[in-house]
């Protein structure tokens, strides 16, 4: 059967990360690019748009909230690039979360991604990111894919060091086979690299974007087979060295040193495979140059399973034991409790006790303790008289006994703090996009494991001037005395300042016509916010003006930048 050249689109990342640079590759006389995947990562600002290329259609003006086919609801765009953008959307009909890529009809590529879509849906292999729908509609193609929350990208994995002999074989073996069943079907990728590669937390490694990241970039190949071939080796050697074969940097990744050309994985890092390091060697385009025994290059992702099949067997490692603690003798056990035991017969030798204080230093010390002996029960035989005393003169007043009433208002008695509930939510922009308006539940829904997340920030932790804050307005039913806040968060670090508003309505007008009523910055994740003087409301506005750094969060989908998610409020009175 003959092979499509087109190849599938990069599903949005996960992980949000910043979309990469687009560029074609350039075949040479064998079909192998010379450039492939050394494409850097480009670092855009917060909701700006990409770069276009002249020439191409611009994208379509989309924000968060729209629907499409009134179903598909936009939530966060993680890529903007050459014409086209990705999202993480919600399927409303299903109540899940998805993938949408989206470009303008008039786009040049649009026929080719919408084929290379279509292509890709029929073939139903799970080990592929599954294309849900391919829809020509009102000027928009847009192709809808799975999105799957709980699949960390192998860039992400070997940020933390290379993988271990087990987890590399069986990446390259699932994903050789994986590619090796869409050539048959005709079916190319082009752009196999480690953000198209992904775990799920049941171990199994799935490919996102077959038949459609090569179409929304314009890549082809004239030889797909060998290059998809040659993608996998570069997966294995990054896999088992923590290095990109090639001298530039890339997912992540160091690039191999200048003018020494490509090494094997074993001359990389001691200890790594050497049937690995060879199997990445013959997938690897190296100049005529393989393994070191020199064995027939693999062209192809089935002659690689079949070399795969070849070699011994990689077991999985042995579960680790830990041996239980030392029991801990306590200072209270006698007997042979707390002395190791003596052996049948053998006389237990006594401890001699410690010779009495016969120096002049204990002989002083001895005199130094009796004194204190001494007066400490003179002052307590006083107290206790003049406590007899007391009561004395207490019991022959019994006339002037008065007793207080409970309901005394003079009384002193602490007022019972109280939760209020909380009947329902909406977020207050004050300038720019909303954040993410369909998780305001789940900061009240009671499960500290939801929760309403913002956008990724270049810039912190202060959010001015890029936005003054963002947050949420809370109506508790009624008015209410609000004497203090309790504000879960997801990321800790340098530094979330909260504050409280108290607002006339749901949806107020602009932050100058709310009252500050409380505020706190915090580097943990809690925060409480105490009002000095209770405030009787029934709208509560919580404001973040400044969030924290944090790392990439694959589960919530977000890039490494200055980030923070409110987990759950609750409000006392």
């Amino acid at each position: 059967m003959a092979e499509r050249s087109t190849a599938a689109v990069d599903v949005a990342d996960n992980s949000g990360d910043e979309p990469l640079t687009a560029k074609a590759d350039q075949s040479t006389a064998d079909g192998v690019a010379k450039n492939r995947e050394r494409d850097t990562e480009d670092v855009e600002a917060q909701g700006s748009g990409g770069t276009e290329s002249p020439g191409k259609a611009s994208p379509p003006e989309l924000h968060s909230g729209h629907k499409l086919a009134r179903r598909y609801r936009l939530e966060e765009c993680v890529t903007r690039l050459d014409g086209f953008s990705s999202w993480r959307a919600v399927d409303e009909k299903l109540r899940r979360a998805v993938g949408v890529h989206l470009l303008p009809a008039e786009h040049s590529r649009a026929r080719s991604v919408l084929a290379a879509a279509r292509s890709s849906a029929l073939l139903g292999d799970p080990r592929f990111v599954q294309v849900l729908d391919a829809v020509e509609e009102n000027d928009l193609v847009y192709v809808v894919h799975e999105w799957l929350p709980d699949a960390t990208e192998l860039s992400t994995l070997l940020a933390s060091g290379p993988l271990d002999v087990y987890d590399a074989s069986q990446m390259v073996s699932q994903i050789s086979s994986a590619m090796a069943a869409a050539h048959r079907e005709g079916l190319a990728h082009l752009r196999l690299n480690p953000n198209a590669v992904l775990r799920t937390s049941t171990g199994q490694w799935r490919i996102r974007g077959l038949a459609v990241n090569a179409a929304l970039r314009g890549i082809s190949s004239e030889t797909p087979q060998r290059t998809d071939t040659e993608a996998i080796g570069a997966l294995l050697y990054a896999a088992l060295t923590q290095r990109w074969p090639y001298e530039s940097d890339a997912y992540g990744l160091s690039g191999l040193p200048k003018d020494v050309g490509l090494i094997a994985p074993d001359q990389v890092r001691a200890g790594v495979h050497r049937g690995l390091s060879e199997l990445s060697m013959r997938a690897l385009a190296n100049d005529g140059a393989t393994a070191s025994r020199h064995e027939s290059p693999c062209t192809t992702p089935e002659e690689l399973v079949k070399a795969i099949a070849e070699m011994p067997r990689i077991r999985p490692p042995e579960p680790t034991f830990t041996a239980p603690p030392d029991y801990q003798h306590t200072t209270y056990q006698q007997g042979t409790y707390g002395r190791p035991s003596a052996h049948p017969g053998a006389t237990q030798p006594v401890a001699a006790p410690p010779p009495p204080l016969q120096t002049r230093t204990g002989k002083a010390l001895k005199w130094a303790v009796s004194a204190l002996l001494i007066a400490a029960l003179g002052l307590g035989s006083w107290q206790l008289a003049d406590a007899l005393m007391d009561q004395g003169e207490k019991s022959d007043d019994t006339g002037n006994t008065q007793t207080t009433d409970g309901d005394d208002k003079n009384s002193t008695a602490p007022k019972p703090v109280k939760t209020l509930s909380i009947e329902r939510a909406s977020e207050f922009v004050a300038k720019g996009d909303p954040q993410h308006p369909g998780d305001i539940a789940k900061t009240y829904d009671g499960n500290p494991s939801t929760y309403w997340k913002t956008s990724t920030f270049r810039q912190g932790p202060t959010l001015a001037p890029y936005k003054p804050g963002v947050g949420i307005v809370y109506d508790l039913g009624s008015a209410q005395e609000i004497s203090s806040a309790g504000i879960g968060l997801r990321y800790p670090g340098n530094h979330t300042t909260a504050k409280l508003y108290a607002s006339d309505s749901l949806t107020p007008s602009s932050l100058d016509s709310m009252k500050e009523i409380g505020s706190v910055t915090t580097n943990g994740t809690t925060a409480t916010v105490k009002v000095a003087k209770p405030v009787k409301t029934q709208y509560v506005l919580v404001w973040l003006t400044a969030v924290p750094y944090s790392e990439a969060d694959p589960s919530a989908y977000s890039n490494p930048g200055y980030k923070q998610a409110i987990t759950d409020v609750k409000f006392t009175g």
